[in-house]
């Protein structure tokens, strides 16, 4: 007498091979579209910024964080140190030392206070310093002052906190695809020890081993 054999036959196993196969394609492809997302995110940060600028320029014939009239263009106040007000630069570092007088930190209240920007416009909130999409610092300063080595340009805007995949593509999409060279670097340095280094560091190579580090991106322009 023979038994009945349960089981799974050949096509069942075949179907649900390919179920998980279409599956497992979809949550790659779904994590692709989000990384994507998050990497055009941090990428706008570096074009937005000139557009302040510009903008603000336009409005006022006056740089932001530089201008001597911000109180009678946005009700904004003046830097006290360092550096000289309305000379065409903005001094300071990305990260401020100190918020509340830094040039390159009334930059922000100056493009915020002119609506060009959005955010908090007193110095003194926790939040007024602005982050990117991964809660990173972004900031800007003049290319003048230390940040990263053979980066050039009038302005240096940097990010940090950017794992090294997103920083490679941002490198792709803003310059040459190669953080070492270029208008576009990243230095696995931190913006507090960019704030404290008397002169630029070092530019790093991010290679696919490096995809989960944490780098600082900056742009030259």
């Amino acid at each position: 007498m023979k038994r009945n054999q349960s089981g799974f036959t050949l096509i069942e196993i075949a179907i649900v091979l390919v179920i998980i196969g279409l599956l497992l394609g979809g949550v790659l492809k779904g994590q692709e579209l989000i990384n994507s997302a998050k990497v055009k995110n941090l990428a706008a940060d570096f074009k937005n910024i000139p557009v302040f600028i510009y903008g603000y320029q336009d409005k006022f014939r006056a740089l932001p964080g530089d201008d001597a009239a911000a109180a009678s263009h946005v009700a904004g106040t003046n830097a006290t140190t360092p550096g000289t007000v309305n000379n065409g630069v903005i001094d300071g570092r990305w990260l401020p030392a100190t918020p509340a007088s830094d040039e390159s930190s009334l930059f922000w209240q100056h493009v915020r206070l002119a609506g060009l920007a959005a955010g908090s416009t007193n110095p003194a909130d926790s939040e007024y310093q602005p982050r990117n999409s991964l809660g990173g610092h972004l900031g800007i300063q003049a290319g003048s002052t230390a940040s990263i080595q053979n980066l050039r340009g009038s302005y240096t805007i940097c990010s940090e906190n950017i794992l090294g995949k997103f920083a490679r593509q941002i490198d792709t999409n803003l310059d040459d695809g190669n953080t070492t060279t270029g208008s576009v670097m990243a230095t696995a340095s931190t913006g507090l020890v960019m704030q404290g280094a008397a002169s630029s560091v070092a530019a790093n190579s991010i290679l696919p081993a490096d995809d989960e580090a944490l780098y600082t991106v900056c742009m030259g322009f």
